[in-house]
């Protein structure tokens, strides 16, 4: 079973509503996925094919207050004379469970198989009703498209937008309220539910040169979410300053720590202080990890590096032990997990584990 490594997803590793984890990521054939045996291990099951012909490298992966786990990914299979494309949907509901059969959304331009063909990779976040589904369209402008609370998909919408690079990020707040960005040529574009939901509406753009491939977002508060991304100068991960009326131009400062791909973003309680633990794949190729304050994220963060030399993205996850755990896949495909030291101050990783 050849795991795909690169994929540039970072939010692969999640906790269930048993407190097990289960971490994913693309495979010939469909997604591999590993559970933990029992809340915060240290055993595992897989990894397990959860079959998916044609399913691209590019998946995207979005939980909702109920511990769902909707996988989002493009399909391309040859139908007759031509290759079709579409994005395709699964549901799991417990840890360790099948999931649902994969399910057509197809594409935001119908049966236009050449249009289809040049749609981006989707980005998937459940709101207080049910999963919104964004993707890039051939003009490179966004569509998306929503389910309401029982159930029933709207049809697709034009998002407006437009030199968009790919590699959206989305999000939702624990109450339920998303934020999607989308990297463009000179811009880094934005929408935003002011409301739980409410409509995905555009706000202001960032001036920015982000880095293809390298945005990413993630709760830092309780209703606050941030939004990173890497300058395509120079790798420098980037993110907004804080912001005062809703109008005010946005402004970007740096993080400090050069990489590659994006940064995982977690929100987690630290000797006691409400904090943001990042992970990205460090210059080296090896984990750097760092903590800031939460509503702090702008500040030059202090960079830790750990582990091996990895390809893709990071993740980060609290297991059943109320631990931090970090996850990447080697460059053999072989998932690897640490967990925080407890008793210790701060974040300290223990041993890796080869799973």
């Amino acid at each position: 079973m050849a795991v795909r490594t690169a994929t540039p997803v970072t939010g692969w590793l999640l906790t269930g509503s048993d407190g097990r984890l289960t971490a994913y990521a693309p495979a010939e054939g469909g997604v591999v996925r590993w559970t933990e045996t029992r809340p915060g291990g240290p055993g595992w099951t897989g990894p397990e094919l959860l079959p998916m012909p044609g399913l691209e490298p590019f998946l995207s992966i979005a939980q909702g207050p109920k511990g769902y786990v909707h996988l989002v990914g493009v399909r391309r299979r040859e139908v007759e004379e031509h290759t079709e494309t579409d994005v395709v949907y699964a549901t799991q509901f417990q840890s360790g469970r099948p999931p649902t059969n994969w399910r057509s959304l197809g594409s935001p331009h119908g049966q236009d198989w050449q249009r289809s063909a040049q749609i981006g990779a989707p980005a998937a976040a459940v709101d207080s009703a049910g999963l919104h589904v964004f993707v890039r369209n051939s003009g490179g402008g966004v569509c998306g498209r929503r389910q309401d609370a029982r159930g029933i998909w709207g049809p697709w919408t034009d998002m407006k937008g437009s030199h968009v690079l790919d590699a959206l990020t989305a999000v939702a707040t624990p109450s339920g309220r998303v934020e999607l960005i989308a990297p463009a040529a000179e811009f880094v574009l934005r929408w935003r539910q002011e409301q739980p939901g409410g409509p995905v509406r555009r706000v202001l753009n960032v001036p920015a040169k982000p880095a293809a491939g390298s945005s990413a977002s993630g709760v830092t508060g309780d209703d606050r979410v941030t939004h990173f991304w890497r300058d395509a100068a120079d790798g420098e991960l980037q993110t907004l300053a804080p912001q005062g009326a809703a109008d005010e131009d946005p402004s970007v400062t740096s993080v400090g720590g050069m990489g590659s791909g994006p940064v995982a973003v977690l929100h987690a309680v630290l000797d006691g202080h409400d904090c943001t633990v990042l992970a990205q794949r460090a210059a080296s190729g090896l984990l750097a990890v760092a903590v800031c304050p939460s509503g702090d994220e702008t500040l030059p963060a202090q960079w830790s590096e750990t582990g091996e030399e990895f390809t893709g993205a990071p993740a980060l996850a609290v297991d059943g032990n109320g631990r931090v755990t970090a996850a990447v896949l080697g460059t053999d495909g072989h998932l690897r997990v640490a967990r925080q030291r407890t008793g210790e101050p701060g974040l300290a990783l223990g041993e890796w584990q080869r799973v």
